[in-house]
């Protein structure tokens, strides 16, 4: 049954820095499954005390414009975890929407919404999923975009949903809604900031290519995920801003969040059409940006569910 009124993400004492943890349903909204390790850390942590996952999103995007390319591949992940005995996987769901259009008058609500599939599906499982205590956490790797034709589509839905992104570069004073991903489509980043009372920017990244490395590729287990690692590794980028697991990890382990500073968003600024408005720090704003990790704990908690042999039981 869905929250009725505002959300109340403190109600139960949080396992960690933020609003929200392991505990909270999860949706994955990214575009390419390819280049970093953020689908095989939140399926792993779903199987094992991690967030349940109760819908994933293989969005088209600047950087990777075929949705159904994107989705093909998300699905053959799922459908690895699945035959590798992960279990509670959630289908995948193709969304084609593209950034949205500021309008004229520059005016949120004047703004023609995609109506994209990720978009209805965070709208109806936040209905179903979130609860006051519990809201549902959408864990954005991509631009902001299905966030902000989620509330184009219902305006309520922002009382049910935490938004976790990973995106933008942290500044001096200012964090920025830019790249990654904030550059990709700037109207939804401003959307976002004006109407998500609950938003958390992930802007700490890390250097992914240790976690799975060539010599590690005989250590991965004996079935179809550790095949599909296996043939993925090649294809990771060594840019730490590509590490999307970020965020996953963020929600998921209560220590991998070091140190947030708390923000607000400055909109008397003017639109500017590389980013969303500057994140000033503000020790009372609502927003978070998370400004240190642990990243050691990256590939720990990967290697510890790869080769835990409860992970794939039946």
């Amino acid at each position: 049954m869905g929250c009725g009124g505002s959300l109340d993400a403190g109600r139960n004492v949080p396992h960690g820095m933020l609003p929200v943890d392991a505990r909270n349903p999860v949706i994955i909204d990214n575009d390419t499954w390819e280049n970093d390790w953020s689908g095989e850390h939140a399926l792993l942590l779903a199987n094992t005390g991690g967030n349940r996952i109760v819908g994933i999103i293989a969005s088209a995007s600047p950087y990777w414009t075929d949705a159904n390319f994107n989705a093909t591949g998300w699905g053959k992940m799922v459908a690895a975890a699945r035959a590798s005995r992960i279990k509670n996987i959630p289908d995948v769901t193709m969304s084609t929407g593209l950034p949205l259009v500021r309008p004229a008058d520059g005016q949120v609500d004047s703004t023609v919404p995609n109506n994209a599939e990720g978009a209805n599906l965070i709208v109806n499982l936040s209905r179903e999923m979130s609860t006051p205590s519990r809201p549902l956490v959408v864990i954005c790797l991509v631009p902001l975009t299905n966030l902000a034709d989620a509330y184009l589509i219902d305006h309520s839905v922002v009382d049910r949903v935490v938004v976790v992104a990973q995106l933008g570069e942290l500044g001096n004073p200012n964090t920025t809604m830019d790249g990654p991903n904030g550059d990709l489509d700037p109207w939804a980043g401003w959307i976002v900031a004006q109407k998500y009372p609950h938003y958390v920017q992930v802007s700490a990244y890390y250097p992914q290519a240790g976690d799975v490395t060539a010599a590690d590729l005989t250590r991965l287990p004996n079935n179809p995920l550790g095949n599909w690692m296996r043939d993925k590794q090649p294809k990771i980028y060594t840019i730490p801003q590509a590490a999307d697991q970020i965020s996953v990890l963020a929600v998921a382990l209560p220590t991998f969040v070091l140190e947030v500073q708390h923000v607000t968003p400055d909109l008397s600024v003017a639109f500017d059409n590389m980013q969303g408005p500057p994140l000033r720090p503000d020790d009372a704003g609502k927003a978070l940006v998370v400004t240190k990790i642990d990243s050691t704990l990256a590939a720990t908690t990967l290697w510890e569910k790869l080769l835990d042999p409860r992970t794939f039981a039946p």
